[in-house]
């Protein structure tokens, strides 16, 4: 399958010979669907907070014990299928064709007058004709102009203010400061951006990063990081034998979001805010975006406290120096006092820890064998890396959904799933998702070290059966590609997780350019 140029090419890239196997034989085999076992909802899944409980969670982000605070924003690629629509009406237009006054071509030029980076200079007055659409989809898109359909989104004008103008990563920046300070005024913030980006964010940054640290009185530490070349996966034919370009190369592609798991796991921050470059909106919606990403970080470290809590309280009760060298005949670990194991004050904090699971993330455990093994369950569950995520009410707008999921263990677990993890021919599957009634616009809270004070190894905690395959294509020939377990789907998968209901308001994504004529991105 692998000959040696395949083999050398594997290695420059810093991937192995055994991983690229192991993903061929994916391709053959497929994921396995997820077993649902209902729909998270409000009450059951999804929390809903009154304004009483808003407020609490908000204060108590203002005392509770943070080791650092980072904003994470995924904001590689470029911002092409923001425009996709213009570049069919510039080809039909180039072409000598006309668009229809209707298309998203003809309504963009129709608007153009009312987007942040409309410069009269550059673009003239709009008229009907088919030379002035061309003209105007032209210089917004090519090197004729401002070439935005090479750029990231990130870099792309947003939102237009009295006297100022703000990219989709200033309007980041403006976020930061509001919500994710650090005790000394810093404001910590992460990029993952392509390498042929960097140069343009760094000048977006160089742009406003003077300006905004002194009108609101913060100092910026902003990391650009890349998403690791050795996470792409190889591509195969539909017969499922790797792809192989022109010149007879592997074709590798990037292997989606799941990849970025690596660099959250290269942070040394506590608690980390994860959100999407294009979901921002113009400042006057910032304070009840705030409100609300301040209630997710409460909720946060409130149950980040309560599990530290069990903990500590489940070494206080079998401290590992007293009981290491004690067995219990039959079982093969190291466990202490067996009568401690049987003591009701041991009876009484299993069945707390295991009321907490239930309730507050719907998470429920097999029978164990003996109390024994009932203590260690407890301890590993709840000693995994936390997240709080956003939930929005279903709108119609695309984003992972909140179920309940029954593992291959046996447990139950809160779990986002994308529309391809979920089987169309089980009916249950089927029915829950239509039973569904929000889905998740990547609004989290994570909090990553442990209760001794250390970061978690998070690839420890990816399910790696948690992918999916798609189809695509390389110069008009048909492939499959591999995608890793998402981000916020297989590779959170065995985080502690709570989902939280928050206002549609919180949510403004920029899927196309016209979005960005929404009331939420008009200043």
């Amino acid at each position: 399958m692998l000959n040696d140029k395949d083999l050398k090419q594997i290695e420059a890239r810093g991937a192995s010979p055994a991983t690229v196997r192991a993903q061929v034989e994916r391709f053959k085999t497929g994921f396995p669907w997820m077993n649902i076992e209902g729909p998270a909802v409000p009450g059951h899944g999804i929390q809903v907070l009154d304004e009483k409980q808003l407020e609490e969670a908000s204060a108590y982000v203002e005392t509770a014990q943070v080791n650092g605070k980072c904003k994470f924003v995924p904001a590689s690629g470029a911002a092409s299928r923001m425009f996709k629509d213009l570049f069919s009406g510039l080809e039909k237009l180039s072409a000598g064709e006309a668009i229809a006054d209707d298309s998203p071509a003809a309504k963009f030029v129709a608007a153009i007058e009312k987007f942040a980076f409309y410069d009269e200079s550059l673009f003239g007055k709009p008229e009907n004709t088919s030379a002035s659409r061309r003209d105007i989809l032209a210089k917004t898109l090519t090197d004729e102009g401002l070439g935005y359909g090479a750029k990231p989104k990130g870099v792309l004008k947003f939102h237009k203010y009295e006297g100022e103008t703000r990219t989709a990563f200033a309007e980041h920046l403006v976020e930061a400061q509001d919500y994710m300070r650090n005790a000394d005024g810093s404001a910590n913030l992460v990029v993952t951006v392509s390498p042929e980006h960097r140069a343009l964010f760094e000048a977006a940054l160089e742009e406003v990063k003077a300006l905004y640290e002194e009108r609101y009185g913060v100092k910026y530490s902003v990391e650009f990081t890349y998403q690791d070349k050795a996470t792409d996966t190889v591509a195969v034919t539909p017969e499922n034998e790797p792809f192989r370009t022109e010149t007879g190369e592997l074709l590798f592609r990037p292997a989606g979001h799941g990849a970025l798991i690596h660099n959250l796991n290269a942070l040394s921050d506590e608690l980390v805010s994860i959100k999407n470059i294009d979901n921002v909106a113009v400042e006057r919606l910032l304070p009840i975006t705030a409100k609300y990403k301040k209630a997710l970080m409460g909720k946060a470290l409130e149950l980040r406290d309560t599990i530290f809590g069990y903990l500590r309280l489940l070494d206080e009760m079998f401290p590992v120096d007293v009981y290491k060298d004690i067995k219990i005949p039959g079982y093969n670990n190291t466990v202490g006092d067996l009568d401690v194991y049987n003591s009701e004050q041991c009876r009484t904090l299993c069945e707390d820890i295991e009321s907490f699971l239930a309730e507050q993330l719907c998470i429920t455990l097999p029978a164990a064998s003996n109390t024994v093994e009932r203590v260690e369950q407890l301890r590993k569950v709840l000693d995994r890396p936390i997240r709080v995520c956003g939930m929005v009410k279903n709108l119609g707008e695309p984003g992972g959904g909140p179920f309940i999921i029954r593992e291959k263990d046996g447990s139950t677990s809160l779990q986002i799933l994308e529309g391809v993890q979920i089987n169309p021919s089980d009916a249950n599957a089927v029915a829950c998702l239509k039973a569904a009634t929000h889905f998740n616009p990547v609004d989290l809270v994570c909090c990553l070290h442990n209760y001794k004070g250390e970061k978690f190894d998070l690839l420890q905690y990816v399910d790696e059966e948690a992918g999916f395959i798609s189809s695509k294509s390389y110069k008009g020939r048909e492939l499959k590609a591999l995608e890793l377990p998402g981000l916020w789907n297989g590779s959170m998968s065995r985080w502690n997780t709570m989902f939280v209901e928050v206002p549609v308001e919180t949510f403004n994504p920029v899927k196309v350019v016209l979005d960005l004529l929404r009331p939420a991105h008009i200043a």
